[in-house]
């Protein structure tokens, strides 16, 4: 039986659901939030995310099976 070599890490598909209700599938292996958040040119000081309606923090690993809300933070003064 062939298996992948231990430090080859599977791509998965990632569905990203934006406060505009906008959607995006990346590829992207787990990771914290806020790398995706990063590597989506997204600044995680300026939003919070779900993931399956629950709020979740910025270090969180997330994967494929997980839709993750982006919700961008309004203030004023």
């Amino acid at each position: 039986m062939f298996k992948k070599p231990a430090h080859e890490t599977i791509s998965q598909r990632m569905k990203l659901i934006f406060s505009d209700q906008d959607e995006r599938i990346i590829e992207h292996s787990p990771a914290p939030v806020e790398q995706i958040l990063f590597e989506v040119g997204i600044n995680p000081l300026e939003v919070i995310v779900s993931r399956n309606g629950n709020l979740i923090s910025e270090d969180t690993v997330v994967g494929s099976e997980d839709a993750i809300r982006i919700i961008r933070i309004a203030h004023g003064g």
